[in-house]
């Protein structure tokens, strides 16, 4: 596009957003059409949420819905909360509770959670997506703007010692609070308008706006109506709403609008903090009447930038004294300016530290009755995010904190998710030249950083017999966990759901800076042809992170010790997954094809049922006991000569048809089975043992197939010799099915081949 086609875009974007002001009247007709317009703070942080819509997510092994909106999807989720799903869907549901006024609307809402779990995020992404919302037809926010300025040269106008003359626009002041439109109304007339707005709700939460109007904005109301009461004005309050007086107006929430954000750094008495500090130099000035003007404060406090939607204070434990003075808020929704004047405040309270505010709390807790934190405690809804237990999701995390990537991953299966996992990830680095250079972190490397975070964050006292830690990230990840041809569901191990998963463990900004140091640094490793300096392989990972903790003071020396004893079990099963890719690259040219195994499948149903085949030329047929003996024997592997009587199936093969074969039928086509029934109607890569039989080999594979295979020459195979041949062969294929490059390939196969030399024979 042109620039000016950018400059276009950019207004068509404004006047999407913002709408011309409109009469109080106007508004009102608006709010009976769309009654969300008008919703209070709780109940519009529950609306802006729940217009994002759900997904289904897997987390701890178990299917959950999840908010979309905390995706971050209006901002390209740049600051999407991984994980956590269901204490936020907590949060949800107490808001839901909170808005409808329902015994927790005295709550202030409470994150806590170790350094680097998500709780920055929760504060950016309920930001953006509050920003976003209010942009939305059905997302408008509203406040009112006031003017009372007069022809009259020394009347009193409602400016900041402005020119009362000025032209018409120059003297229109919004409330610099953000206050309801529906607050302008007396009190009585507001009631009646709500039930009458409230009864044609189809949703269980009202709508309640029971405050009155700021101080700035009671200033130009109570100047309005002394002076059409002194004019003999019968319609008194059409006349102060009149639209030369009163406009209602849309603005996007923002900090600082809409939105108050208490920083660790900011500082100041904790009125100013809370409300905003009164300029005493002006009130001279502008004090005409005696007392003090609303217009001398300034409405820089916390409270004041969140009044209408949602106040947060970050990092607590920096502003333990302000807790106390927040206890009253959600119940009276007031606070005091000054002694002379209070501000009723509609806001959702949320707070955000680490452990140490806790500590804080507890500090007089051997008091009982007598601690003078009981009430501030009793108060405070807590809601613990926890570090990920996730592969998945923690490496979504790595990878975001290494590159620029934003995108949330969805998947329709695990399959999908399982491809991202272990994908390899290239960053351009400068080196001490100066020179640009790609460094690449191999497949699996990433994975590797990843499940060895999880692995530190997961209580081992649960264990189930026969499991390690790493079997138990992958049944958190997966929900299940196969084994052989067997899936076992997460449903069948006895997993405590009191057990501290997440509550401690190696930090994501840990494996952060570890990485980034080996960005930097080459690898002490050579080839003639290839730039395997660049490239960092999992065990580089995994060495790094444990050898790294004995300098790193994050971790106490009882973590240190626990948490390099769990290194061993991921160098495993990263590496089971390196040979997996090797096996599977090596004889990739010899799958059995889908028709194959179908044809199996068909026989053996066919076998169990007693129900003839039919064959190309229609002719009714029996299974082929030969046909299903070859499979059993050459492409499952599973059963030897012995196992048959002649080609007839002994009892072992009989029972292996049946409780695997058949029952996977039956499992997933039964149901639908009927006279048209046929084995291709059937997902075959859902059976489990089809599906090891599609996706897998072995090392007892490779021997049947490559007879003159030597792992042991693999680093240089002897020109025209079949090591040779299959090498090349392998490290293509590594590259076109799983996104290797030809170093990360070489190193890869050399290590996996170099542990495999020694079992060889």
């Amino acid at each position: 596009m042109t620039g000016e086609e950018y400059v276009r875009a950019a207004d068509r974007a404004l006047e999407e957003t913002y709408e011309e002001p409109m009469s109080l009247a106007a508004y009102v007709d608006r709010v009976f059409e769309n009654p969300g317009l008008a919703s209070h703070a709780a109940k519009y942080l529950l609306e802006a949420i729940e217009a994002a819509g759900t997904r289904t997510v897997v987390e701890e092994g178990e299917e959950k819905q999840r908010y979309r909106f905390f995706d971050d999807p209006g901002n390209g989720g740049e600051h999407a909360i991984l994980g956590n799903t269901e204490v936020l869907n907590d949060f949800v549901d107490d808001l839901r509770s909170i808005a409808a006024g329902r015994g927790k609307a005295e709550k202030i809402i409470w994150f806590e959670g170790p350094t680097a779990t998500g709780k920055s995020e929760l504060k950016r992404c309920l930001v953006n997506g509050l920003r976003e919302y209010s942009k939305t037809p059905e997302g408008r926010r509203y406040t009112v703007e006031w003017n009372v300025a007069t022809t009259e040269a020394d009347a009193r106008g409602l400016s900041y010692g402005g020119d009362p003359t000025a032209v018409d626009d120059e003297n229109w002041y919004q409330s610099p609070v953000q206050a309801h439109p529906l607050s302008v109304f007396p009190e009585e007339a507001r009631e009646a308008l709500l039930a009458d707005l409230n009864e044609q709700l189809e949703e269980p939460v009202p709508i309640d706006v029971d405050t009155r109007l700021d101080p700035f904005s009671r200033e130009a109301y109570d100047f309005l109506e002394e002076r059409y009461r002194r004019q003999g004005k019968d319609e008194l309050f059409s006349a102060i709403t009149d639209e030369s007086h009163l406009r209602v107006k849309n603005y996007v929430i923002d900090v600082g609008q809409g939105v108050g954000v208490l920083h660790s750094e900011d500082d100041g008495s904790p009125k100013e903090r809370l409300v905003g500090s009164w300029m005493h130099g002006m009130l001279q000035e502008l004090d005409s009447r005696g007392r003090k003007n609303p217009q001398a404060f300034s409405y820089d406090g916390v409270l004041s930038q969140g009044n209408s939607v949602l106040t947060i204070v970050e990092d607590a434990a920096q502003h333990a004294d302000l807790l106390q003075k927040l206890l009253n808020v959600p119940d009276e929704q007031s606070v005091k300016l000054d002694k002379g004047i209070g501000m009723d405040v509609d806001t959702q309270l949320l707070i955000i530290s680490n452990p140490d505010l806790e500590a804080q709390l507890n500090q007089h807790a051997d008091r009982n009755g007598t601690d003078p934190l009981k009430a501030l405690k009793r108060r405070l809804d807590k809601h613990e995010f926890g570090y990920l237990t996730n592969l998945s999701l923690e490496t979504e995390l790595i990878r975001r904190e290494l590159t620029s990537e934003t995108d949330v991953w969805e998947a329709e299966a695990y399959d999908d998710l399982e491809a991202k996992i272990r994908e390899p990830v290239t960053v351009r680095v400068k080196d001490a030249e100066g020179d640009l250079r790609d460094r690449e972190f191999a497949p699996h490397a990433i994975e590797a950083a990843a499940l060895y975070a999880v692995v530190t964050r997961l209580d081992e006292m649960d264990l189930p017999s026969g499991l390690d830690l790493v079997d138990k990230a992958l049944i958190f990840d997966q929900g299940y966990l196969q084994e052989g041809d067997a899936r076992l569901e997460k449903d069948e191990f006895d997993f405590d759901d009191e057990a501290d998963d997440g509550e401690h463990g190696i930090p994501v900004t840990y494996t952060r800076d570890t990485l980034a140091e080996l960005l930097q640094t080459s690898q002490d490793r050579h080839h003639p042809d290839l730039p395997v300096e660049d490239v960092i392989m999992p065990r580089d990972v995994l060495n790094a992170l444990a050898d790294g903790m004995a300098d790193a003071p994050v971790f106490s020396a009882g973590e240190r010790s626990e948490f390099e004893n769990r290194v061993v079990p991921v160098k495993n099963h990263v590496f089971d997954r390196q040979e997996a890719d090797v096996v599977e690259a090596i004889m990739h040219d010899k799958r059995v094809d889908e028709e194959t195994v179908a044809e199996y499948v068909e026989h053996v149903y066919a076998w169990e049922t007693d129900e003839p085949l039919q064959n190309e030329r229609g002719e009714r047929v029996e299974p082929d006991p030969l046909k299903m003996k070859v499979f059993e024997v050459e492409h499952l592997g599973r059963f030897t000569e012995e196992a048959y009587q002649g080609d007839l199936p002994r009892e072992s093969v009989r029972k292996f048809r049946r409780e695997k074969v058949i029952t996977a039928l039956n499992r997933y086509a039964w149901e639908q089975r009927d006279e048209d029934f046929a084995v291709e109607d059937v997902d075959l890569g859902a059976i489990p043992v089809v599906k090891a039989v599609l996706e897998s080999h072995d090392w007892d594979d490779v021997r049947r197939t490559f007879e003159d295979f030597d792992p042991r020459q693999w680093d240089d195979p002897p020109s025209g010799t079949e090591t040779e041949t299959v090498k090349e062969e392998t490290l293509e294929a590594m590259i076109d099915l799983f996104d290797y490059s030809r170093a990360s390939a070489e190193l890869t196969s050399r290590h996996v081949m170099g542990q495999v030399s020694y079992r060889w024979d």
